[in-house]
C-alpha cells in the first residue's frame, strides 16, 4: 500500500487518471435510514498548479437519475491544509469546503453545514490508497463531531 503521508502539494496525486467508482449512498441522511441505493460511475482526475490543486470530473449513473458533478480542490500555501469544494449541477448552492489533509495513509477533512436547516458537522475520509484503488466516505455528525453517520462511500478502481 502506498503511504499518502503528503501534505504539501501533490497530496492528491494519487487520484490523478481514470477510475470506475462503486457508489453506496443512503437514502435518507441523519433520519434513522438503514437503507441503501448502490450503483456504478466513472471518475477523471488531473493535478492543476503544480500539485497545489487537483480537480476531478464524475458521472454518477444514480438510479434515480444519472448526473455529472465535479470536485476542486486546493492547498492552502500558509497552512498546507487543503479545501475541497463539491460541485452538482442538480442543486443551486456551493457547500461549503471541507478543509483537512492526510496523515498515516489517511487523508480526513471537516466542514461545518447545514442540513435541511439545522447545523451538521460534514466529514470526508479518503483511504485504502493504492496505485490502484482508494476509498472515499462522507459522514455527518448531528451533535458536533462526537456521533458520525456515514452516508456515502466510493470505491475507486483504477481504469487502464
Amino acid at each position: 500500500m502506498i503511504d499518502w503521508t503528503e501534505t504539501g502539494a501533490s497530496a492528491f496525486a494519487f487520484q490523478t487518471g481514470s477510475w470506475r467508482v462503486r457508489h453506496r449512498k443512503r437514502k435518507g441522511r441523519l433520519v434513522g435510514s438503514t437503507d441503501w441505493v448502490e450503483f456504478d460511475g466513472t471518475c477523471t482526475a488531473w493535478e492543476l498548479l503544480g500539485g497545489h490543486g487537483n480537480v476531478d470530473d464524475h458521472f454518477l449513473d444514480d438510479p434515480a437519475g444519472a448526473y455529472r458533478a465535479a470536485t476542486f480542490r486546493r492547498r492552502d500555501p500558509s497552512s498546507g491544509l487543503w479545501s475541497i469544494w463539491w460541485f452538482d449541477p442538480r442543486f443551486p448552492r456551493l457547500d461549503p469546503p471541507v478543509h483537512g489533509g492526510f496523515s498515516n495513509g489517511v487523508g480526513t477533512f471537516l466542514a461545518e453545514d447545514r442540513l435541511d436547516g439545522r447545523p451538521i458537522k460534514v466529514r470526508f475520509i479518503w483511504s485504502g490508497i493504492t496505485d490502484t484503488a482508494a476509498r472515499w466516505e462522507q459522514a455527518f455528525s448531528p451533535d458536533g463531531g462526537t456521533t458520525w453517520e456515514t452516508n456515502w462511500l466510493m470505491a475507486f478502481s483504477r481504469t487502464a
